[in-house]
């Protein structure tokens, strides 16, 4: 070889030298978080079920994230979730997939475990949906309304969150706007979707209240009938009015966002963060918020932890006024 030409592969070896740290050095923090797993803190089928089952495929179809395992653990609205994430403390590789629900499911305990937990990003919201059989006598929204001012205990309504989650607040809400006082309102919870599902159809409850991308596939085969949905405006593919269209009037949307234990690392809170931002920019997530009928909410990190601290204010504030304790 030359003495000419040793500059140059010197400088092409110094080049790849680089390429090869900097291949490395992304690998490793891929590898970090291709053991990623998320929380579902209900039983499957639920709402929370759903978005974080859509997240990791999302993740997957991205090349974001390899391997995301999503695993269920029901109990006490969400609660028992909150426990298991503060007892993985320092832990960069789980997340919980939660919501208002189980901002609710803490509700009047005297240590809100919740608010010492790593926000990581607010992700969606959705509107709800008053959901029936397909054979219900409730073949309106005036025909509930009807029967249930008539004689509210008689009407139970079934929905999947503890006191103060969506479920719960949207019909204590909407029985007050129809003249009904919510502590005489027969809600009946369960432990998430699929368990809420069983009763209606199962005609243990007069209606459910749940999610609009919760039943997709019930409503669509004809098993359920939807009479109104909570939001501003009809829900895309659903055909049923808002609550204002049926003369109610009232609008009330969920929200559903990730958090992570309490204690992490200023790299690890970073790197779930920059993932889960990427994620919400990506054709994937975009073409998912579509086929689900969710509404982008996107807040990170600092941002997202601003909001669950106004929000568990809120829900206090709301409880009060509809004078409802703790359950």
């Amino acid at each position: 070889m030359s003495l000419r030409r040793l500059p140059v592969v010197a400088a092409v070896a110094a080049v790849l030298a680089v390429a090869v740290t900097l291949l490395l050095v992304v690998d490793r923090d891929r590898d970090d978080l291709a053991g990623l797993r998320i929380m579902v803190p209900n039983a499957p089928g639920s709402g929370y079920d759903v978005t974080a089952r859509t997240v990791a495929k999302a993740l997957e179809d991205a090349g974001l994230v390899r391997g995301v395992e999503v695993f269920n653990l029901p109990g006490a609205g969400g609660s028992v979730g909150v426990r298991r994430l503060v007892y993985e403390r320092g832990s960069g590789s789980l997340v919980m997939l939660m919501g208002l629900g189980v901002v609710g499911s803490e509700y009047g305990r005297p240590a809100r475990r919740l608010t010492g937990t790593t926000p990581v990003a607010r992700l969606i919201q959705e509107p709800n949906m008053v959901v029936v059989t397909a054979d219900s006598p409730f073949r309106t929204l005036n025909d509930l309304v009807a029967a249930w001012r008539a004689d509210p205990p008689a009407v139970a309504v079934g929905g999947g969150s503890s006191p103060g989650g969506p479920d719960h607040l949207a019909p204590m809400l909407f029985a007050r706007t129809i003249g009904i006082a919510p502590p005489v309102v027969r809600y009946v919870r369960y432990d998430g979707g699929g368990d809420l599902l069983a009763a209606i159809l199962g005609k243990r409850v007069a209606f459910g209240v749940a999610g609009v991308g919760e039943y997709a596939d019930q409503v669509r085969s004809g098993q359920l009938r939807v009479l109104a949905v909570t939001g501003p405006t009809r829900a895309a593919g659903l055909d049923a009015p808002t609550l204002r269209e049926a003369g109610v009037d009232l609008e009330f949307t969920n929200w559903r966002g990730i958090v992570a234990p309490p204690g992490l690392s200023a790299r690890d809170a970073r790197a779930l963060r920059d993932v889960v931002g990427r994620l919400v920019r990506s054709a994937a997530w975009r073409a998912a918020l579509t086929r689900n009928g969710w509404a982008d909410a996107y807040l990170g990190g600092p941002e997202f932890g601003r909001f669950l601290a106004d929000e568990t204010a809120r829900l206090d504030s709301v409880m009060a006024d509809l004078g409802l304790a703790p359950a």
